[in-house]
């Protein structure tokens, strides 16, 4: 066996769950066609629930200095922006970074972990077996290599070549309309110039290196195939179209197109191999959603696979991603479609009057806050739940845990996100019974942190709640209200083995 995890893709999905997966002291190899990391940027941002989960994993600090913070986002283009800040979060903002930025953090992290990462290397084809994965790949100056594992994760984008190996469907909507976008070295230095673009639906946004991006809707080109280069011509052309000047753009640095195909795979797993990230699901870029929804399928995936290999996995636990992750999925494809349609709409001539109309009532309505927050959490990820596995669970079972500060113990930490960095459950248990610790280091201790709290930070959802098991990805797994210390024993052990699973004086 060559490795414990086959990832195909060196994306930001592809690497993220690398990292987790190295974490957790799984053998993991990615493979990548390029064989040099991706200059370009697509995405440019990380949103909340993004945010937290680098916090999470200690990495923030890695983060937070390249990029710049934004406390409003937009949905659908909307002039009244959703408001992060009024989130229940330690971070509620967006951090503007781009994309290759993020991959070098994160290439740099999981070589921090032991990953190995084979550039040039373009995956031909898998296949799986009852005892694991080949993954045929065609290696740098010509011959091919079989790598096998116990498990292969399709990370390799829309077109995913594990995925159609696996022969999962990817059914959805074909691309009607595309977009534009363009990096430039040179822009119209009079001022005004951008904010008239921007007045007229043009995202103007600054990067790295002096660079400034251009992205548009051209009435007259959205029918163009997102396969047809771009020209500086074209854009020129179009930017004067809509905003009555090119905004004196030169020297382009990138040029794409981008269109609007919608899609989502029939199932995140087949036997031995998975799927994360684009090669899962595919959508127009509104509210820059899509690098996120990757990188939170690979938190919630990592540790879940990694329990699989090590051997310890409750019943079920690796098929919960499929379980949690794809109605995620769904829901993210599914906004997308309504905010490329209004775009669309406001497009089209015949529809523009109504369509004004309609921008302007969906502004007031995200003028009322709770409309707003609806929304906002939508959007970053913040809102997501996972359904509880148990009946009669605790309302807190599934939701992110509240970052609270904490007096805990013998531990250093001050609040709930500093505890998860080695990726593992954290039990956090009231004061008074010494032997509690002792059991569960005993039973589960090299797959959860058992924290005594003296004091907690008040928050709504903690009322009463006397005992909470944290999974790894920072969602609650099991809580309780109960002061009978007796039942909360019962319910903690019940809670641990469906979780953590079997308890073991070796674990």
């Amino acid at each position: 066996m060559n490795t414990d995890v086959i990832v195909v893709g060196a994306g930001p999905t592809g690497l993220m769950l690398a990292c987790e997966l190295a974490l957790a002291g799984v053998r993991t190899r990615i493979l990548e066609r390029r064989t040099e990391p991706q200059r370009h940027s697509r995405a440019l941002s990380l949103h909340p629930r993004s945010v937290e989960l680098m916090d999470q994993r200690g990495l923030l600090d890695r983060f937070l200095p390249l990029g710049r913070t934004v406390p409003g986002w937009h949905f659908a283009g909307l002039r009244t922006q959703l408001d992060f800040s009024a989130l229940d979060s330690r971070h509620g903002y967006t951090l503007f970074l781009a994309q290759a930025r993020t991959e070098a953090i994160l290439e740099e992290r999981a070589r921090e972990l032991g990953v190995e990462i084979s550039r040039g290397y373009e995956t031909l084809g898998v296949s799986h077996d009852g005892d694991g994965v080949e993954v045929e790949t065609r290696v740098p100056g010509g011959g091919t290599e079989t790598v096998r594992g116990l498990y292969t994760v399709g990370c390799d984008g829309g077109r995913s070549v594990v995925r159609q190996a696996a022969g999962i469907g990817f059914p959805g909507t074909d691309e009607t309309l595309t977009g534009v976008l363009g990096d430039f070295a040179v822009v119209d230095p009079q001022p005004g110039a951008l904010d008239a673009a921007r007045a007229r639906g043009v995202i103007v946004a600054p990067l790295e290196r002096g660079l400034t991006r251009f992205v548009y809707l051209d009435p007259e080109r959205l029918r163009v195939p997102a396969r047809e280069p771009v020209t500086l011509e074209e854009f020129r052309a179009s930017l004067t179209r809509i905003t009555g000047s090119d905004c004196g753009v030169a020297e382009p640095r990138w040029l794409s197109r981008f269109g609007n195909a919608t899609r989502l795979a029939e199932s995140y797993r087949s036997g031995r191999i998975l799927l994360a990230g684009d090669a899962a699901h595919i959508h127009f870029p509104a509210a820059g959603q899509g690098l996120n929804t990757g990188l939170q399928d690979a938190v919630n995936l990592g540790w879940k696979l990694a329990a699989e290999v090590g051997g310890w996995a409750p019943p079920g636990l690796l098929d919960s991603y499929d379980g949690e992750r794809r109605p995620v999925g769904q829901s993210v494809t599914e906004n997308t479609e309504v905010q490329t349609l209004l775009a669309e709409l406001t497009l089209i001539a015949r529809y523009q009057r109504p369509a004004a109309a309609l921008r302007i009532l969906l502004d007031q309505l995200l003028g009322m806050a709770e409309v707003n927050r609806r929304l906002a959490d939508q959007i970053s990820a913040l809102g997501t739940c996972y359904p509880p596995t148990a009946p009669g669970a605790d309302p807190l079972v599934g939701r992110r845990m509240p970052d609270v500060g904490l007096t805990a113990a013998g531990a250093e930490a001050t609040r709930v996100y500093e505890l998860l960095p080695q990726g593992r459950f954290v039990l956090l248990t009231p004061p008074g019974d010494p032997a509690l610790r002792e059991a569960v280091d005993t039973g589960w201790g090299s797959r959860v942190t058992a924290v005594t709290v003296d004091k907690h930070g008040e928050h709504p959802d903690l009322d009463g709640v006397t005992e909470v098991l944290v999974r790894p990805d920072g969602h609650v797994a099991w809580a309780t209200r109960t002061t009978d210390a007796g039942a909360r024993d019962d319910e903690r052990i019940q809670a641990l083995t469906a979780w953590a699973g079997t308890p073991s004086s070796s674990s």
